[in-house]
């Protein structure tokens, strides 16, 4: 859907009932995955990417961009999802970053010279 089809339809489309939510935090970046039913309890999908940004002030804002995602383009989104992620595991295979645990550091070791 692009920005001007969201301006010119529905706003109650766009609103629907909340279903079920499950948020994902992944780094700087939170994802939203929220079923929505329509008046006649049809079900949708909108997906939300979340950013935290700080404004020139000094205050907080989020920038989100999100899609709306209906049953019938289940399928085939599914498949085209899977099929650039494995694309780019293929090439560039994914490495987790961060440690599953802290290291047991005292400050008192950080002052000493090696």
């Amino acid at each position: 859907m692009y920005f001007e089809d969201y301006e010119s339809s529905s706003n109650a489309e766009h609103r629907g009932e909340d279903v079920f939510s499950k948020p994902v935090r992944a780094g700087k970046r939170t994802y939203f995955f929220d079923v929505k039913a329509t008046k006649g309890n049809d079900y949708y999908l909108t997906i939300t990417e979340s950013k935290r940004r700080v404004d020139k002030d000094g205050r907080f804002s989020y920038e989100k961009h999100k899609i709306f995602l209906y049953k019938e383009d289940f399928e085939k989104f599914a498949e085209g999802l899977e099929e650039v992620v494995k694309y780019i595991k293929d090439r560039i295979p994914v490495t987790e970053s961060r440690p599953n645990e802290f290291t047991n550091v005292s400050f008192d070791d950080l002052n000493k010279e090696s």
